[in-house]
């Protein structure tokens, strides 16, 4: 039962309620000739996985001309532990080619995307992607979204189960309306009864919910970055249980001090069979209990800030028919990007390849969309998407692995050994033309941040020491910036915050660093820190790790506000001593 909090809910949750299960007129809109959708409709179309969007490149113009906007969408599939088949793939490039703007996009959350679809396409598309055997449901919308795991494809019994956990998660909180097959594949029309959604009602959640799925050893899913998350313990090979975590999440708004980028707290320890139910119980208590009057604060993070730790934990001993035992000890975890080759433990290999920003796509010379689809229909890997926006091509035999390395390089990719690290570990948002929230450039001007950031590291004899580099447009977080090293976030074209401070292991937040900052600027206002980490560093001691010990940190801050006061000037003065 939602919780009565006495106070009047928000316009989306109205949308909700009176949507019929999420069919509001989306039938009616795909048959008319208009070349978008209603506010309500386009509020309701995220639920079945895309985003109404235009192309900002062209909207002044078009508005000088009077003309309404280029309007396009994006549509996302949800991929429990990023896992696609060889025909998915190409069927999903085909797609991108046929309908889309002619590239795929890999994203933080182990799916992808397809953007620059138009309006009279998007069944089409959608009924496409659904004959591959993939979704589109539950990848957007105030439902659980695209749960992630270790992409991995190791045959241990470690990684097995936690592949099977995050299907077994996905499916136990994936909308059971009907109004996805009746829209989209033409599926018989159900009457719309409170039985179709006996977990979500007829208000779903507040605001999205995100699980990731952990080991202890490799944080490669940022898992404190979710709303819930589980941290797998093993004794030898096996699964002995989870650390769940709850109340991650990274939005928040530029110059909102009630608004917090924010780590995931401990709750306790469950047994292995408890872990789907513990994230459903999770989900139930934010369903029941989170905030319907304000999206900005309609994320289980503000809910726990309002109860506390304590509170929630009791809420959910109350609910769960399983005992929730003390968080066990994990220790200081550590990122690995699987990319290049590894063995997979059944006689196979699978090979890592860097995406830039995660984007397939032919261009400057490097030609990755069109190695793939090589690569895929010569060799027919499994693939497997990654939470840093690379593709891990599986299933592999040693000579496989040779030709797919010619294929790439021939094709202009390079290969990961001959990445520098900020390189490697970089990530950006798509932001400009498509997002329309986007404040900034980020995906396309990220490879140029790069460049600088990349001569500076090497004339300072750090190319190889690892370091996480990330970039958004607008403050949301979609890649992850405040657990980043450096971060730069937009506040409007061409200035971004610089953020520092996070770290490889994910498991600490950023500091304000300096606010504003020009494009031009940024590789300046960042250089003394940069020298200074070079000169002073102990032995194969992190930027971030550098930076803690400037400040004389010893422990991880928990969140990030929207005021915080830039530590630049502290940090020089560090240096200066």
């Amino acid at each position: 039962m939602v919780e009565d909090t006495g106070k009047t809910e928000s316009k989306v949750e109205v949308v909700k309620r009176n949507s019929r299960r999420l069919r509001g007129t989306i039938a009616e809109a795909i048959a008319s000739d208009a070349t978008h959708f209603s506010e309500s409709d386009e509020t309701l179309l995220k639920f079945h996985g895309a985003y109404q969007q235009d192309d900002r490149d062209l909207r002044h113009e078009r508005r000088k001309q009077k003309l309404e906007e280029a309007y396009q969408f994006m549509i996302r599939c949800a991929i429990p532990g990023g896992v696609v088949t060889a025909d998915q793939y190409l069927g999903l490039d085909e797609l991108s080619d046929q309908y889309g703007n002619r590239t795929l996009r890999i994203t933080t959350r182990q799916g992808f995307q397809l953007h620059g679809v138009i309006k009279k396409n998007l069944k089409t598309t959608i009924a496409a992607i659904n004959h591959t055997l993939l979704t589109s449901i539950s990848a957007c919308g105030d439902v659980e979204r695209n749960v992630m795991t270790c992409p991995a494809p190791l045959h241990d019994e470690a990684h097995v189960t936690l592949r099977r956990v995050a299907r077994e998660i996905a499916v136990q909180l994936r909308p059971a309306t009907r109004a996805y097959h009746e829209i989209w594949l033409d599926g018989e029309k159900a009457l719309s009864t409170e039985q179709e959604e006996p977990f979500y009602g007829d208000v779903y959640l507040p605001r999205k919910f995100k699980t990731a799925i952990a080991l202890a050893d490799d944080n490669c899913v940022d898992v404190y970055n979710d709303d819930a998350g589980l941290i797998a313990i093993l004794e030898g090979p096996r699964v002995v249980g989870y650390n769940v975590l709850v109340g991650g999440g990274m939005g928040m708004t530029h110059g909102k001090a009630d608004t917090v980028a924010r780590l995931g707290e401990p709750l306790g320890f469950v047994a292995p069979e408890h872990a789907v139910e513990a994230v459903r119980t999770v989900c139930a208590i934010f369903r029941d209990h989170g905030n319907r009057a304000d999206r900005r604060h309609a994320r289980i993070k503000y809910l726990i800030n309002d109860w506390g730790i304590e509170r929630f934990r009791e809420e959910f001993r109350r609910r769960a028919l399983f005992d929730l035992h003390d968080w066990r000890p994990v220790p200081r975890p550590v990122c690995h990007d699987h990319l290049g080759r590894n063995r997979q433990g059944d006689g196979k290999w699978f090979y890592g390849v860097f995406i830039e920003n995660g984007r397939i796509i032919d261009r400057d010379g490097r030609r990755i969309k069109t190695a793939l689809r090589e690569i895929v229909k010569t060799h027919r890997p499994g693939l497997t998407l990654t939470p840093h926006q690379n593709v891990l091509l599986t299933g592999l035999d040693e000579r496989t692995v040779d030709a797919i390395e010619r294929t790439l390089i021939e094709h202009g990719v390079l290969p990961v050994t001959q990445l520098s690290a900020v390189r490697r570990y970089s990530m950006a948002c798509p932001a400009l033309p498509t997002c329309g929230l986007a404040m900034a450039e980020s995906e396309r001007l990220m490879p140029t941040v790069v460049d600088l950031f990349e001569a500076e590291l090497t004339s300072l004899g750090l190319r190889d020491e690892p370091i996480t580099l990330r970039m958004t447009g607008c403050p949301n977080g979609c890649a992850r910036p405040y657990t980043a090293d450096i971060a730069f976030v937009g506040r409007r074209p061409d200035v971004y915050h610089v953020y520092v401070g996070g770290g490889m292991g994910g498991d600490r937040v950023v500091d304000l660093f300096a606010g504003d900052v020009k494009t031009e600027d940024l590789v300046s206002t960042l250089r003394p820190l940069l020298q200074s980490w070079a000169a002073n560093r102990g032995n194969s001691e992190s930027l971030s790790d550098y930076y803690q010990r400037l400040l004389r940190r010893e422990s991880p801050r928990q969140g990030i506000t929207g005021r915080e006061t830039p530590t630049q000037e502290l940090v020089q003065l560090e240096i200066s001593r």
